[in-house]
């Protein structure tokens, strides 16, 4: 067992490398790829990427939609509200939610949205609240109707409307995420075609990403920390079409550490299985990878359960190096910004 802390994987970021808006093109950006075992680091174009696949790999997406989960009101009494939907309850008008106001909101509390909507404070769930909207309506159309696409904490604009469809993967399917699997912005529909032109096959795995992703890690000791849950599904397809890759010697490349925790929790046996449910697998220096080869991902930010992830993947001191040399090399960071390939062989 590894024993590291929280403050090991801290690094200074300029702010001025925060990507604010996307590149005009999905494939634009550039690509820092590192191979093992010696993880040399090479300056690339996302565009390269194509170039480092073959018809013996597998690229493993994951097909979550982001659905518009950030809603503004208010209480009767006028104070302003803002609602970040952290999951809706299944065929149903509740919701989990986080809530910002000058005051937290009581049992019972009628909160007034847009057009008309309003919705109620059931009570608490933890640091959330269960939220119970018009009967009349279905959740799902509220939220289409007045919702705000819910960009990351560290996007300090406002959204606008060409975040509805850039902060959203082309291949985009099942709606649940409140924030983006951004390694998959990348891609367009030009390089999707590419890749099939190329005969590299690709699977789709499921997970919501929650907005616990970008909650800080609270305790010093990463042992002591209590994972956020998020739900996963693995189809047999993916599960089948993983083990055609493993018996030919191809590898399993995740789009994303969206990806790589829906597949490395399907695989706690130690081999990939169908299955889905929520999953709070947090993985960190010292796990042993079960399905994962090589992994396409984008700049976690510091002292986060994403780079703990990544460090886990490549070793700590190769990936902290790589952070240093994206640094110093003014690459953008975080959601809209720029890529990593990692590839283990």
């Amino acid at each position: 067992m590894v024993f590291m802390k929280k403050s090991d994987f801290y690094y200074h970021l300029p702010e001025n490398l925060i990507a604010q808006y996307p590149l005009p093109e999905r494939r634009a950006s550039r690509l820092l790829c590192m191979r093992g075992p010696d993880w040399e680091i090479q300056d690339r174009m996302f565009v390269d990427f194509i170039d480092m696949i073959d018809a013996r790999d597998l690229l493993v997406f994951n097909d979550t939609r982001v659905i518009p989960a950030r809603l503004f009101g208010k209480k009767k009494t006028g104070g302003k509200v803002e609602i970040l939907i952290e999951r809706v309850q299944q065929d149903t008008n509740h919701a989990i939610a986080h809530i910002r106001s000058s005051k937290a909101p009581k049992r019972d509390a009628v909160i007034e949205l847009d057009q008309m909507h309003q919705c109620r404070v059931l009570g608490r769930a933890g640091d959330l609240f269960e939220l119970e909207f018009d009967s009349a309506t279905p959740l799902a159309l509220i939220l289409e109707q007045i919702g705000h696409v819910p960009l990351p904490p560290y996007i300090t604009r406002a959204d606008e409307h060409a975040d509805l469809s850039r902060y959203q993967t082309v291949f985009a399917k099942q709606p649940g995420a409140v924030a983006a699997p951004t390694a998959g912005l990348h891609f367009d529909l030009e390089t999707m075609d590419m890749i099939k032109a190329k005969g590299v096959a690709t699977a789709f795995v499921t997970l919501h990403v929650g907005s616990g992703t970008f909650q800080p890690v609270r305790t010093e000791s990463l042992a002591d920390h209590v994972m956020h849950h998020e739900f996963f599904s693995v189809s047999s397809e993916t599960v089948a079409a993983v083990h055609r890759t493993k018996e030919s010697g191809g590898r399993v490349i995740a789009i994303g550490t969206t990806a790589v925790r829906a597949l490395e929790s399907a695989s706690k046996s130690g081999q990939l299985q169908t299955g889905s449910g929520d999953t709070n697998l947090f993985i960190t220096p010292g796990y042993r990878f079960n399905c994962v080869d090589a992994l396409l991902t984008n700049f976690h930010l510091p002292e986060s359960t994403l780079l703990m992830l990544v460090a886990a993947f490549v070793g700590y001191e190769p990936i902290m190096k790589a952070y240093r040399h994206a640094i110093v090399q003014s690459y953008r960071f975080f959601s809209y910004g720029d890529a990593m390939f990692l590839a283990r062989h």
